[in-house]
């Protein structure tokens, strides 16, 4: 299997900051149904009201949801039965190819390595509880559904974009940090798991989580001028940024591999409620069903 030159890294990072999401997608009218009864859409249209911020619709949500968790419970397996490393790929590692920046996953205390994997993860477990303290805010509470709904789809999302996208590891083999650790057992280096280096899920995942925290924070109190708005995403950046040193230290990735991971679950974290959002006229969303597949379809009258 070939190996992920690490400069991709960098080209990936700089890529992805200046290119958000790229939503593929298409409309289709009423009127074109009669002309095709192989093609069925459901549709919901978005409404403004006065009072909240945020408009869910549940059944399309929750097919989201369903469809994103069936595909990843079947992408997960796939994905960490990679073939295990063989000798001569371990014996042509070379440290010289890889960047400045990720150097630093290679000067580590290996000895330490599943310590703080196990503490990493804890961590991130704890960050996905974080959003339930929106619902002490009055402004925030009388939605709470609404978010859980919106919540749980962006993680869907996120971990899905993971999985199959093609920058994840189903389509890149990068090895992790671990495998360039001559110090460490060949069963251990050999792992076909470390092949999935690029790019780091549990970064995008707790990105994910304190963006989205951020995000509605700052939709429910408009007031907020540029000084407060900075600090709230700041601190959301915080939690992200550890769980990413977290991983490196766990010779899981590089710091390149953390950084792109954050980059795309900040993304998600801030463009999820935006899209939800009520103020978004004129816009209908829903399935569509042709044969051969199903997917998401949207349509925006101007």
């Amino acid at each position: 299997m070939k190996q992920l030159n690490p400069q991709f890294n960098i080209k990936a990072f700089l890529f992805l900051a200046v290119i958000l999401i790229n939503v593929n997608g298409f409309c289709i009218e009423p009127d074109t149904l009669n002309d095709n009864n192989n093609v069925k859409v459901v549709t919901s249209e978005i409404h403004p009201a006065k009072d909240d911020v945020y408009h869910v619709n549940y059944p399309v949500t929750g097919s989201l949801i369903g469809v994103g968790m069936v595909s990843d419970y079947f992408a997960i397996p796939r994905i960490k039965s990679k073939d295990d490393l063989t000798d001569a790929e371990l014996n042509n590692l070379n440290t010289g190819i890889i960047n400045s920046v990720d150097q630093w996953g290679l000067r580590q205390d290996a000895s330490q390595r599943v310590k703080i994997a196990h503490i990493s993860d804890y961590y991130m477990s704890a960050v996905f509880l974080l959003p339930g303290l929106l619902v002490l805010n009055k402004k925030i509470s009388k939605e709470w559904g609404d978010l859980l709904m919106m919540y749980v789809e962006g993680q869907i999302i996120t971990f899905t974009f993971y999985n199959y996208s093609w920058l994840g590891p189903t389509f890149n083999n990068k090895y992790r940090p671990l495998t360039y650790y001559t110090e460490l057992s060949l069963g251990e280096r050999k792992n076909g798991n470390n092949r999935n280096s690029f790019y780091s899920g549990h970064s995008a995942s707790v990105a994910y989580t304190t963006f989205f925290m951020a995000k509605v924070y700052c939709d429910y109190h408009p007031d907020l001028n540029i000084g407060k708005r900075i600090l709230v995403y700041s601190a959301a950046f915080v939690p992200a940024a550890l769980e990413g040193y977290l991983r490196v230290r766990s010779l899981a990735h590089f710091p390149s591999d953390s950084m792109v991971g954050l980059t795309l679950g900040a993304a998600i974290g801030i463009i999820l409620p935006e899209l939800h959002k009520k103020r978004i006229k004129n816009l209908s969303v829903g399935m569509f069903n042709v044969p051969g597949g199903i997917g998401l379809s949207t349509c925006l009258k101007i």
